[in-house]
């Protein structure tokens, strides 16, 4: 029997307002409250809330034969408990069934793992204490990094965080003439399983629904069950669907039929004789067909399924490198604020937004992205960043005269004009 499992990722992060070079040394608050509050009440009303209790109405239906799985962000967390504690709650009730997973990962849906291996260890336990605190979840087994960013090497550092299975992109260039459709597992810890998406079928929700120019257009649960069980390759294990939960309702709006497609999909599979299935009972049910080694980093991003979408240009790359400068003085600090705004810092949206990329994957981000350029998202960044440095630097060093500040700004001023000629020409010549 072929198993599909059914796979939400839920991450808001928390918006940036506008901040001047003026204001560093002023104003240490970094956040526009309000976009973060409406975007946060907006996608609940949309997405989690119609979402979440139709899963409950499915799951109490199929009577433990439709079974879903969740990664939640720690900030996406944060959101809730600020702007929409009922999301919250619709979760747990979620987890009360014992039809849904709940997976690990980085806290501050950060791009952590590339940098620093202590660190990602850091943000992983503090997400799984989040996990077990609000939704009363005990350590997951699996994991799902930032963004399905993996390589052999995380694999290692994720199996020694004691996790069985981690989520990855089926890329093609990885695949090659193989399917996603297998349980394979990490060249170095053979003992780490991958359940690894299939980003034909995904896409067709994900992306592909609400397009009217889509030769398969409109979508109906029948019909897409039945491309799964139809598959020539009859002894595939397992279909991964892994997407965005805000597809339902945010991405494809109610208009478009995606509620109705959610709710006859479980009937739909079940007539087909698929099974639905959790990624630790994938784990711990199928057995691996092979290795399957990616020795760079892949991602569920774009067409090259890379990291380029957030580390594929100089400006992200020196905001990535200027933020990990602070790692070590982070650790020699105890103040909450500042351990708070480091957390949020580091969110992959905010490199996200500084991409520049264009043609298909442009629009992409351009849809996402809440500045009028990239250079303008790197320069708010850079600007947050530059004070939340002098922040953390006061408090290592309280002696600092208010002249050495000053100087240190004026420094930094000169700094930033010769980054803005530089940028300029950088994003001229794209």
């Amino acid at each position: 029997m072929k198993n599909i499992c059914l796979y939400f990722q839920v991450h808001q992060p928390f918006r940036f307002k506008k901040y001047s070079f003026f204001d560093m040394g002023k104003e240490h608050y970094y956040y526009d409250d309000f976009l973060n509050e409406s975007v946060m009440r907006k996608v609940a009303e949309k997405c989690y809330l119609p979402a979440n209790n139709l899963l409950l109405k499915l799951i109490e239906q199929n009577k433990g034969e439709f079974k879903v799985t969740f990664s939640i962000s720690g900030t996406a967390l944060d959101q809730f408990e600020l702007y929409a504690p009922e999301v919250l709650e619709s979760f747990q009730k979620l987890a009360e069934t014992g039809c849904v997973e709940f997976l690990a990962e980085t806290y501050s849906h950060s791009l952590v793992s590339l940098h620093n291996k202590d660190l990602f260890k850091e943000e992983v336990k503090k997400h799984t204490k989040a996990l077990k605190n609000l939704l009363g979840i005990k350590k997951p087994k699996v994991f799902r990094n930032t963004e399905l960013i993996y390589s052999d090497m995380l694999g290692k550092d994720i199996f020694e965080m004691g996790f069985k299975g981690v989520l990855a992109e089926g890329a093609k260039h990885i695949l090659g003439w193989k399917s996603p459709n297998y349980i394979y597992c990490n060249p170095l810890e053979p003992k780490l399983k991958l359940l690894l998406r299939n980003y034909n079928y995904s896409d067709d929700i994900a992306f592909r629904f609400s397009d009217t120019s889509w030769t398969e257009y409109p979508l109906t649960a029948k019909k897409f069950a039945s491309w799964i069980a139809s598959d020539e390759n009859e002894e595939s294990q397992i279909v991964n669907l892994f997407m965005d939960y805000e597809t339902f309702g945010e991405h494809h709006n109610a208009a478009t039929g995606i509620f109705d497609f959610l709710e006859h999909l479980p009937t739909a599979v079940l007539e087909e004789e698929l099974k639905f299935i959790t990624p630790s009972e994938a784990v711990s049910s199928l057995d691996t067909v092979s290795p399957m080694s990616m020795p760079y980093p892949t991602s569920w991003a774009d067409e090259e399924r890379d990291v380029s979408a957030w580390l594929g240009n100089e400006m992200q790359k020196e905001a990535f490198d200027k933020l990990y400068q602070l790692a070590p003085l982070i650790k020699k600090i105890d103040n909450k604020k500042l351990k708070r705004d480091w957390e949020y810092l580091q969110t992959s949206d905010a490199f996200y937004y500084m991409s520049t990329k264009w043609f298909t994957d442009g629009d992409v981000h351009t849809y996402f992205n809440p500045y009028p350029s990239a250079y303008d998202a790197f320069l708010n960044y850079m600007n947050i960043l530059s004070d939340f440095s002098q922040e953390v630097h006061k408090l290592i060093s309280p002696s600092n005269k208010k002249d050495d500040i000053i100087a240190e700004l004026k420094e930094e001023l000169k700094h930033k004009e010769k980054q803005l000629k530089e940028y300029q020409e950088i994003i001229k010549s794209l």
